[in-house]
């Protein structure tokens, strides 16, 4: 057997210390470390946190010699016991890698266990020492038979439960007879546990009822949500039976405050993103990810499907819940939409593209991202929504059956897009090739007014802002001012010479700190002409006069409305696609 002896002893040095034992090791055992963990789409070289490694065998140390960045050849006699021990540095608050301090600690497995290559579909076991008085683990990973700590079938399931140690808040329900639970750490004194539980319950009995239909159990025995409350930050990563969460202490529920802030509609949209994931990714997942390689980025081009899918049905479930209304899902939906207009790299880069670059472009952004790339969580989610209402609009079945549909076909495990297409074609009684070949590999706008029109919501728009008008995204206050994080393709800021990182001091002759008082300082400006604005660069001063006129970007935010004279037919649509279960 595998055994990993965890010691977080070293808490206020940020250090745990593992002793690594494995029983019947080859003559030159290898171990190495994963350049990334799954969910996570980009080579963060976990091995640079390892330091200290060492090997014994019968109380003898041996050599360890480097192979590459992130893997070591142990030198040793095949078949007697072998010890390893190391440290690693955990200092990294995300749900990603490894964090430890006298407060709290956390960890994947990827960050933390060394992969016994050879020996990686024996059982693991992990045991952990050094707990400050009163700290207690929490984690998804199965109880040990005997002789205490945990255990797994594997090395993939090892590092599939990530653990959480502390005095973390915790509460419990269940949810289609299975158990569920939280813990939380970092909350205020005021934060309402209970109301958290509640409308968690919610979500995931809309989940399991979605795949599975009323009253069926989910496949797994039980579920953990871990959530980290932070000052600032946001964030999630599924896991099979486990969710690790990041998010902003301030949006958490008040107890005697009964209103839904934005901010805790965003938790909300977390958890239930994190839990769509149990499904649809972790069990139903891409072809290629049936066999893990976590020495090296594993690429597939459907995550349009398992992630924008996803974030297409995380606020859905919201207002099929009970917990948002319909018009503050439609404003949801909103948002997305003008995200995903607001960038130019949609007519550059298609989400299977997206998809398949996420190594190297989604994880890394840049100033030039939105005019290169578009994203598939964000276009993905509108394909989903275009999929829906164009089965719904034709009357044979939605997007719930074809999932059901590909859970059934794939019975719950690897798929590929002939799968997906296939899954369609079931539920709507005709091919859909093109509109994969359109809306997935290619760069065409959806057709979502039209597809709207069909379940009576009314697709307007808000008054341009002028960094719309103008084609830039800005960062601005009135302490810091202006400063230009991305210049769109395009648009007439770039062809004024406007760049990233240029800082707006004045428009006309009047200093501004918003963006938006340009128009009202600059002479002029009012008649569509141009305005003129004084700019820093490296120190340097400059004018650029920036067009206003008819070929400057003038697109609105998207507002969605129901319309009240809607026909029967589009409304009774529009109810049955936001209280489908």
């Amino acid at each position: 057997m595998i055994q990993y002896a965890i010691d977080v002893s070293a808490a206020r040095a940020h250090a745990i210390a593992v002793e690594l034992s494995i029983d019947s090791p080859a003559a030159a055992q290898v171990v190495s470390l994963p350049v990334w963990i799954p969910g996570s789409y980009l080579v963060r070289e976990f091995a640079r946190h390892l330091s200290h490694l060492s090997a014994e065998q019968g109380g003898r140390p041996v050599e360890v010699t480097p192979r590459d960045k992130a893997s070591w050849t142990v030198c040793c006699d095949a078949g007697a016991p072998l010890v390893l021990r190391y440290r690693v540095h955990a200092f990294d608050a995300s749900v990603r890698a490894a964090w430890l301090d006298d407060g709290r600690g956390f960890w994947n497995g990827t960050s933390v266990c060394l992969r016994v290559e050879g020996r990686e579909r024996e059982p693991h076991r992990l045991s952990i020492t050094g707990l400050p008085d009163g700290w207690s683990v929490v984690t998804s990973l199965p109880r040990a038979t005997s002789g205490g700590g945990h255990e797994a079938a594997d090395y993939d399931a090892l590092v599939d439960h990530p653990v959480e140690i502390g005095r973390p808040w915790r509460g419990a329900f269940e949810a289609g007879g299975a158990p569920h639970a939280f813990a939380v750490s970092g909350a205020l004194p005021d934060f309402d546990g209970d109301r958290l539980i509640a409308d968690t319950r919610r979500i995931c009995e809309r989940a399991i009822a979605l795949w599975h239909g009323e009253g069926a159990p989910p496949p797994f025995d039980d579920y953990l949500f871990l959530l980290n409350a932070v000052e600032d930050g946001r964030g999630g990563l599924e896991h099979r039976a486990s969710t690790a969460l990041v998010a902003p202490r301030r949006d958490l529920p008040r107890r005697g405050q009964a209103e839904v802030s934005d901010g805790y509609v965003g938790v909300l949209g977390l958890v239930s993103h994190e839990y769509f994931h149990a499904w649809n990714v972790k069990r139903l997942k891409p072809r290629e990810y049936a066999a893990l390689d976590y020495t090296r980025e594993n690429h597939s081009e459907l995550l349009w499907f398992f992630e924008g899918f996803t974030s297409y049905y995380d606020d859905l479930l919201l207002v099929r819940a009970g917990l948002i209304g319909a018009d503050r899902y439609l404003k949801l939906l909103a948002q997305t939409m003008t995200s995903v207009e607001a960038t130019p790299g949609r007519a550059v880069q298609s989400v299977a593209e997206a998809s398949r670059d996420a190594w190297i472009k989604h994880y890394r952004p840049d100033e030039h991202t939105p005019n290169a790339t578009v994203s598939y969580y964000l276009k993905g989610s509108l394909v989903a929504l275009a999929f829906d209402l164009t089965l719904r609009r034709e009357g044979r079945g939605s997007l719930d059956d074809v999932l059901r549909a590909l859970w059934r076909g794939s019975s719950g495990g690897p798929v590929d897009e002939v799968d997906i297409a296939a899954a369609l074609e079931a539920v709507g009684g005709r091919s859909y090739g093109d509109e994969l070949g359109s809306w997935v590999h290619g760069t065409a706008e959806l057709p979502l007014a039209t597809l709207f029109e069909s379940i009576g919501v009314a697709v307007e728009r808000q008054p341009a802002t002028l960094a719309q008008r103008i084609g830039v995204r800005a960062s601005e206050s009135a302490l810091t001012g202006v400063k230009l994080t991305h210049v769109l393709a395009g648009g007439m800021a770039e062809r004024a010479g406007l760049a990233a990182g240029d800082e707006i001091l004045a428009a006309g002759d009047w200093r501004i700190r918003r963006l938006d008082d340009a128009l009202r300082c600059a002479t002029g400006a009012g008649d569509g002409s141009a305005v003129e604005l004084l700019v820093a660069r490296d120190q340097r001063l400059a004018r650029r006069a920036v067009s206003l006129g008819p070929t400057a970007q003038a697109a609105g935010a998207v507002r969605l409305r129901q319309r009240a004279d809607a026909d029967i037919a589009a409304r009774e649509r529009c109810a049955a696609w936001l209280a489908a279960g």
